[in-house]
């Protein structure tokens, strides 16, 4: 109840304070003019933040007095002090802009405060390499949230989902007064997305992001201070809640580095402008990165429900993340400039080598996954004191089992080009080289080992899950192409006249290839069998004698006819009719030449 109390206390103090503060910047002109790589249109008042730190660490001093005598009074006020000097820092820097390095300094000096009065407040001291990493994690995430403060309610709605999740995820761990600051923190940042939300009537601030930030990671840390923490397991778990910061911010400087540009110069290259250039719209890719932190916060649940044995959980969500870095790195940011510096860097031959000629980064992958499956099959067939008998065979049979399988892969043709183009055919690849490669693994356990204290019920599962595994991977690059353009609030609406093999093939080229700019939205056939199927992901309509209603309810700028075969009149009407409307009307033809 103090909790829930502290969350409404604090959505109210922070949306009032929203509502003063948005009226004094205007009349001040304190607002943030509009500029491109922020994504809006016209001056919007700033100083958010203030609203932000009423809400929560005017909630903060507010249970502190109530619960003064519990023994989490002194860690509650460290975090509240490290939060407020951040905010602090951010209140300057957005009035006389502080040079990065010293936001950084700031952050780095307030981290390292902030674990020494939590080893003296929890007497648990981390050691010395744990204290580095510690400080610089403070640090971090504090940047991170400044960085991902880049279009509306993203900074704002990450914080808010990161902060319920720790409070959930931590929940039995977290004393009562700890639970109820995680929850003013929460209700203060709601409070402040009722002004922030698309578009945008108020800007958080540097002031903001940095308080947003300083919270989370200070109230991390103080998990890490637990007597029965573990470092690895917790900072894994901690990882997985704050996956969208940590990503966003390295997938930027990594790439920016690449590209040779400048690590503190902002710009349109994060993960939300890399979603929008692909053709989302910016709430659709706003709305994606809350579906991240969300499945993120439920990977860190089931880790911390599990324990270390769920840890290979966190690998294949990690794993998954990566490989939607390697789809948004490809698409192109500053009207393609740092894109074409990339590819002129000294790293490119390298980069295009490992990635494409020589298929090393799809084999890497798959020793983390065969690995990765592998031991969640012996985790699946048995349990308790079983697992303890059989898991050695786990360790000593996974070299061998690793190089069957990478073998029977390569011998099957799983490691042939099949990024964004997977198909049914690739399917019966995967399925032929796992079943080749789990054969050779269950002959080499026998000669090996006699199979002793193997199990066949082991190799079922592995097979099954890695099938299911190496299938999501291998097509994760289609099936993000052809969700994107599901989604998608950009490209010319397409109407293609004819649902055979013609059509087909259109919409395979639109959908891979995004020069384009063509969103396919319908077919239209005369065939009555084919009449209410989707075919590539794309409805079949009615004939040509509904087309006039089929442009209008779906909103089609241009239609494509895709075969030869269409009767004159029928051509005629639908050529009448979209010159009627304004319609551009083409014909489809497959060239080949020499």
């Amino acid at each position: 109840m103090t909790a829930l109390a502290a969350f409404i206390i604090a959505f109210a103090a922070s949306a009032g304070t929203g509502a003063l503060v948005r009226r004094v910047a205007l009349s001040h002109g304190a607002v943030v003019p509009a500029r491109a790589e922020r994504w809006h249109r016209q001056p919007t008042p700033t100083f958010g933040g203030i609203a932000i730190a009423t809400g929560t660490l005017g909630v903060t001093v507010g249970l502190v007095l109530w619960y003064q005598s519990d023994a989490a009074v002194p860690t509650a006020l460290l975090v509240a002090a490290a939060a407020a000097v951040m905010f602090v820092v951010g209140l300057i820097d957005d009035q006389l802009p502080l040079m990065p390095l010293a936001k950084l300094l700031a952050a780095l000096a307030t981290g390292a405060f902030l674990l020494f009065g939590l080893a003296a407040a929890s007497h648990v001291n981390l050691n010395w390499w744990a204290t580095v990493l510690a400080v610089i994690w403070f640090a971090g995430i504090v940047h991170a949230f400044n960085l991902l403060d880049n279009m509306d309610g993203l900074a704002g709605g990450v914080a808010l989902i990161s902060g319920l999740c720790l409070a959930l995820v931590y929940s039995g761990d977290l004393p009562a007064l700890l639970m109820a600051v995680l929850m003013a923190y929460a209700g203060g940042v709601a409070g402040f997305l009722v002004w922030n939300v698309r578009p945008a009537r108020l800007f958080m601030g540097d002031c903001g992001s940095l308080l947003l930030g300083a919270v989370v990671a200070g109230t991390s840390l103080a998990l890490l201070h637990r007597p029965a923490a573990s470092f690895g397991l917790d900072g894994l778990i901690l990882c997985l809640i704050l996956v969208v910061p940590l990503f966003d911010t390295s997938f930027v400087l990594v790439l920016r580095r690449l590209a040779g540009r400048p690590a503190s110069r902002g710009g349109t290259d994060h993960l939300s402008h890399r979603l929008v250039s692909v053709g989302l719209s910016e709430r659709s890719a706003v709305s994606a990165l809350y579906v991240l932190a969300l499945a993120g916060g439920g990977c860190a649940y089931a880790v911390r429900a599990g324990g270390v044995s769920s840890a290979p959980l966190g690998v294949l969500f990690v794993t998954g993340v990566l490989l939607l870095g390697i789809y948004l790195a490809r698409v192109p940011a500053y009207a393609g400039e740092d894109f074409r510096a990339l590819q002129k860097s000294t790293y490119a031959p390298f980069l295009k080598d490992i990635t494409f000629r020589w298929h090393a980064l799809e084999m890497l992958l798959d020793v983390i996954l065969i690995s990765v499956v592998y031991y969640l099959s012996y985790r699946l067939r048995f349990e308790d004191e079983r697992l303890e008998v059989f898991i050695f065979s786990f360790t000593n049979s996974l070299p061998v089992v690793l190089g069957c399988k990478l073998v029977a892969l390569h011998v099957s043709g799983a490691y042939s080009p099949m990024w964004g183009t997977f198909s049914v055919r690739d399917l019966f690849t995967i399925v032929r080289g796992v079943l080749m490669g789990s054969v050779a693994s269950v002959l080499a356990a026998a000669y090996l080992y006699r199979f002793e204290r193997f199990s066949r019920g082991v190799f079922i599962i592995d097979a099954a899950l890695l099938i299911l595994v190496l299938v999501a991977a291998r097509g994760s690059f289609r099936v993000l192409g052809e969700a994107v353009l599901s989604r998608s609030a950009r490209g010319r609406r397409v109407l293609i006249y004819g649902a055979g093999s013609g059509g087909q093939l259109l919409v395979r080229e639109m959908q891979a290839n995004a020069e384009w700019a063509m969103r396919p939205v319908a077919f239209l056939d005369d065939d009555p069998v084919k009449l209410g199927r989707r075919l590539l992901g794309v409805p079949v309509k009615g004939g040509s004698e509904g087309i006039e209603d089929l442009i209008r309810r779906h909103r089609v700028e241009e239609v494509v006819l895709s075969t030869s075969k269409i009767h004159p009149d029928k051509e005629r009407l639908v050529r009448d009719t979209c010159s009627r409307l304004g319609l551009r009307v083409r014909r489809f033809r497959l060239v080949i030449s020499e």
